[in-house]
């Protein structure tokens, strides 16, 4: 039966609201610099190789990129990485300290719902905190099943909704609500929403729940950084008006020091993430 015209307008719809953020979004990414916030997170991309037993001469693509964490994790196992991401200016990033680890990676601008790399390409598919912001989120991860080849591996980190991360962008939200219909990137941090995406295609799915500590000089260095290089904390402030922008930075602090457990003025936030392995049929 021939889809009704009700429902080819809704799909419409949802189509121009899903490339209405995308674009949006990519504004938000591509400002400030999210290097500065993404080299700190090294660790995980680390720790996520290692939950994905990864070996040498495998080959990996890194998706949503940013400015490299799992890319260089890989390259460093002698791994055949390909590093994409939709930012030229952050894959621009991953390759300067590629080069200064005398690492060889390949990388490419890519968008991540929309693939380039043939079927079943890859033995291992990657993302930390990075594709879990598609808009599309089903398409997303149907590209990222697409290229894997069977028997293959899909790690992902990806903040959870309880966790630090997940809840400043509950906070944002409060100020600027998203559009109607958008799914919370913070749902790929839940098991639910992982097996809804994952599991017609997968032979086994293992999650673990994980913390990933901010350290800063004080809450306020934090927010200083974000605000300044965090392409989507930076568009919220610069979205409000003055008042606005008083009671995000109150509500921010607040959040931060009801986590805080350092005590003597720095910033030590641990935030969980969900460290998810799929491996496909």
């Amino acid at each position: 039966m021939a889809p009704s015209s009700a429902a080819l307008s809704a799909d419409n719809q949802t189509d121009q609201v899903l490339n209405a953020m995308k674009t949006r979004q990519h504004g938000a990414w591509s400002s400030g610099d999210y290097a500065v916030v993404g080299t700190t997170l090294q660790i995980v991309g680390e720790e996520l190789c290692e939950a994905l037993d990864i070996r040498s001469g495998q080959k990996v693509l890194d998706v949503a990129a940013g400015n490299g964490n799992v890319t260089l994790a890989a390259a460093r196992r002698w791994c055949e990485v390909v590093s994409t991401d939709y930012v030229p200016s952050l894959i621009e990033r991953g390759r300067l300290r590629a080069a200064a680890d005398g690492l060889t990676v390949a990388f490419k601008e890519e968008d991540a719902e929309s693939l380039s790399f043939a079927d079943t390409t890859f033995d291992v598919v990657v993302s930390t905190f990075g594709v879990m912001f598609t808009p599309n989120q089903d398409k997303a991860a149907a590209e990222l099943l697409r290229v894997c080849k069977s028997g293959g591996k899909i790690g992902l980190a990806n903040w959870t909704p309880e966790g630090f991360i997940g809840q400043v962008f509950k906070t944002l939200g409060k100020y600027l609500p998203p559009p109607a219909g958008a799914k919370s990137p913070a749902l790929w941090g839940t098991q639910a929403r992982i097996t809804e995406m994952f599991g017609a295609a997968a032979a086994s799915i293992r999650v673990e729940k994980r913390h990933f500590a901010f350290r800063y000089r004080s809450p306020e260095h934090f927010l200083d950084i974000f605000k300044s290089y965090y392409g989507p904390m930076l568009k919220a402030f610069a979205a409000l008006d003055e008042a606005g922008q008083r009671g995000l930075r109150d509500d921010l602090l607040a959040l931060i020091g009801s986590r805080n457990r350092a005590e003597d003025g720095t910033m030590v936030v641990p935030s969980e993430y969900l460290e998810v392995v799929v491996i496909k049929r």
